[in-house]
């Protein structure tokens, strides 16, 4: 009798010895975001879930993982495939290659300036509410890494060096979807852009040329570029209103954007409106990647708007083709297109590789 007592006392405590138990509570290190002075200036906050917080823990592992192909099906893709750190994490192809070869039917979106997705819809079709949950559909998808979730779970609960880390961001080695997304989200809401030539020329820095100028006058001009309805101006330093628009691609539609997503006839051919950060990086343009070069961008709006039932309202003189803008004003504009290339973010240490 004294026998099976002990032996059952012995198994109890082995089995309490390989659980979370074994060891020490650890607690995280709060992080703070490095906030441009141009973003506090302008009471712009960031979003952070109260179920998310930022720790120095859950940033790193954040970033292994999105660096790491151990989240695609034949360990062959990370994150960082289809958006690269040194393309302001966008890809340089039209469409993004998955793991069998297939192609998808998005231009990868650039990541930058994250957290101050305000209304916090992501994707060009708005698609996933939320940074966490949109970390959940690329590893799955069949175009993409092709993996489903319970196999990236069983592969990193069996590497000690992740164990480890989720301990640290964490306090848990029983690794989750959940906890994986919330890492991945912590890194992406790191990544922050403000320290273009504009942006030191509105902290008086640095001036601009006379070309320049006159390109942020054509920007800011409702009778000439009219750009800044959708994409911002110097009193918003996102240069996104992070919102939904036709802007005049096409007259018919083969993707309906957000329409899919809300059903609504009305929202047909709405893309969400792309960060004007570095563009000099973020080739090629638009949901679809059909335009190659700023000057084909350029050139949409001057003259290649095509009309069609739900074409924004913000689109002028789209009867007219577009705004007809003159030689000068193009390169003008372009030009300053060109000053909010931020030549630090797609250099910063902090997001490459590790």
């Amino acid at each position: 009798m004294k026998k099976s007592v002990l032996i059952i006392f012995l198994l109890v405590l082995a089995s309490c010895s390989s659980n979370d138990n074994q060891h020490e509570e650890y607690t995280p290190v709060p992080a703070k975001l490095k906030i441009p002075k141009l973003f506090e200036d302008k009471l712009i906050k960031p979003v952070i879930p109260s179920n998310n917080p930022l720790t120095e823990e859950g940033i790193a592992l954040g970033k292994k993982l999105f660096f790491d192909t151990i989240l695609s099906k034949d360990n062959s893709q990370s994150c960082a495939s289809c958006h690269n750190p040194k393309k302001a994490f966008s890809d340089e192809t039209p469409f993004s290659k998955g793991v069998n070869g297939k192609f998808g039917s998005r231009n990868a979106m650039p990541l930058f300036n994250l957290a101050w997705n305000f209304d916090e819809r992501f994707a060009w079709d708005g698609k996933e509410f939320g940074l966490e949950k949109q970390a959940i559909e690329p590893v799955q998808n069949p175009i993409e890494m092709h993996s489903n979730w319970n196999t990236v779970i069983e592969k990193l609960q069996q590497d000690n060096t992740y164990l480890d880390l989720f301990q640290k961001a964490f306090n848990t080695n029983k690794i989750s979807q959940d906890l994986v997304t919330k890492a991945l989200a912590q890194f992406e809401r790191t990544l922050i852009s403000g320290n273009s030539k504009f942006d030191k020329f509105l902290r008086n820095e640095v001036q601009l040329t006379p070309e320049e100028q006159n390109g942020f006058n054509v920007f800011m001009d409702e009778a000439r570029g009219d750009c800044f309805h959708c994409h911002g101006s110097n009193n918003n330093p996102l240069w996104t209103d992070n919102k939904f628009h036709n802007n005049g691609l096409d007259a018919t539609f083969s993707d309906l954007g957000l329409g899919k997503i809300t059903g609504d006839p009305a929202d047909n051919g709405k893309f969400k409106t792309p960060p004007i950060r570095n563009l000099s990086f973020t080739t090629p343009y638009m949901h679809d990647g059909r335009f190659a070069t700023l000057e084909e961008v350029i050139n949409h709006y001057s003259e290649g708007i095509r009309v069609s039932s739900t074409i924004d309202p913000l689109i002028k003189k789209a009867n007219q083709g577009g705004v007809k803008l003159t030689a000068k004003d193009k390169a003008d504009l372009k030009a300053f297109l060109l000053t909010l290339n931020d030549y630090d973010f797609i250099n910063n240490s902090d997001f490459q590789q590790p």
